[in-house]
């Protein structure tokens, strides 16, 4: 198979590796998945680099299996509270003799916006175009070949901890294979999840992971907020572990077969069966036990998303509502207890526009994996320069600044 592209996603409490390709249709198709259990970081941060790479070798040997393929790079994802975002505008003078916006002016607005003073221990990990200005017209998505005096360009910088970037590469390489490049995951998430329509009307695409709960949020198509808040699945499953006394693994087990956010949507008769700790015989307790020790949990969860999307002053202007996504997001009634905080629509992001192993990867526990993969996908697109200009299959961007990214990337 020609092309083939990995996407890793190296979570807290599990590591996925999805393997795939586009194929003659100009579809993703996905030809192999691989999940390990993660027991090498806390939060999204790498603390245990022995653990964390066992954990990409066993994700990326079942993918391969799977696949029936033999990979040696990878794009990679990166969460973690040393994440942060911030808004920043960059403005030059169009100094060509014909005054007209070419792709070296594109550069230079693009190095005049994230001149900014970045601390010695952060790098920047993604530049991100909101908008251009041409003068007074505002509003531009494509500036190339525009007439104009003044460039401007408004633009979303995320970084991050150069030493949680260098640990996160440093296993990829001690695992065996080539980082191709490193993503914030939810902005991958996002390629996966979320329609054109969505991100142009304004949407926010929350991702629940086991120990991280990310936010991104898109306004007029580009993105406008990005959050990581150190808050996932894994404190649900520590509250059941304690409050049936059961160890953690059973507790995550018991969690994604009768877990359910919503104390009211449970069968008061359910019974479900929790095994005990201390070789003690396992306890039958009702089902709505394990619902009251979930609800208030993501309650908190919910109340400190909604919170953060008033900080970010954009919740207002989200009209396509939130869209939730991860692990942590496959609890049932998860979407019950969102809309009643966040008092909007809310729906699950599952992987769409994917072909070959449909029923395993349109999942949301998969929708960091495969948005690596649509992202890998892409960004090969922008450095081979084949077929860039493709319209109405999974990418469609504009030749002209396809060209401009392909000698900026």
């Amino acid at each position: 198979m020609e092309g083939i592209v990995v996407g890793l996603d190296v979570g807290t409490t599990k590591t996925c590796a999805v393997i795939g390709f586009l194929n003659e249709h100009n579809e993703v198709e996905v030809a192999g998945v691989g999940m390990a259990p993660s027991r090498g970081l806390k939060n999204g941060v790498i603390v245990n680099i022995d653990n964390t790479v066992s954990s990409i070798v066993k994700s990326v040997e079942d993918a391969e299996l799977m696949a029936g393929c033999e990979v040696h790079d990878v794009f990679v994802g990166i969460t973690g509270h040393h994440i942060a975002g911030l808004n920043q505008r960059g403005v030059v003078a169009i100094s060509n003799r014909n005054r007209y916006v070419n792709p070296g002016e594109v550069k230079r607005v693009f190095e005049a916006a994230q001149a900014i003073k970045v601390p010695a221990d952060r790098e920047i990990i993604h530049v991100l175009s909101k908008e251009f200005s041409v003068d007074d017209q505002s509003g531009i998505k494509d500036p190339i070949g525009m007439s104009g005096v003044r460039l401007e360009a408004e633009v979303h910088i995320i970084t991050g901890a150069t030493t949680s970037i260098q640990n996160l590469v440093k296993s990829v390489h001690r695992a065996g294979f080539q980082c191709n490049d490193v993503i914030f995951s939810p902005l991958a998430a996002s390629e996966a999840v979320l329609s054109h329509d969505e991100k142009e009307l304004g949407v926010a695409l929350v991702d629940i992971g086991g120990g991280t709960c990310d936010i991104i949020i898109f306004i007029e198509g580009g993105v406008a907020y990005t959050s990581v808040n150190s808050v996932g699945g894994i404190h649900v499953t520590n509250d059941i572990s304690i409050g049936l006394r059961t160890p953690l693994e059973s507790a995550e087990l018991i969690k994604k077969k009768y877990g359910c956010s919503v104390v009211d949507l449970v069968d008061a008769s359910e019974m479900i069966e929790v095994p005990s700790v201390g070789g003690r015989a396992p306890r039958r307790l009702f089902r709505q036990e394990l619902a009251q020790i979930i609800e208030p949990r993501m309650m908190e969860i919910m109340e400190m998303i909604d919170r953060e999307l008033v900080v970010s002053g954009k919740k207002d202007l989200l009209a396509a509502g939130i869209v939730l996504t991860g692990g942590g997001s496959m609890i049932e009634g998860c979407v019950d207890v969102a809309e009643r905080v966040f008092n909007m629509p809310v729906r699950i992001g599952t992987p769409r526009d994917i072909s070959g192993l449909r029923d395993i990867a349109a999942t949301a526990q998969y929708a960091n994996g495969v948005g690596l993969l649509k992202y890998g996908i892409l960004m090969n697109q922008y450095r081979s320069g084949k077929d860039k200009t493709k319209k109405g299959g999974v990418f469609s961007f504009s030749g002209k600044l396809m060209k401009w990214l392909e000698q900026y990337l």
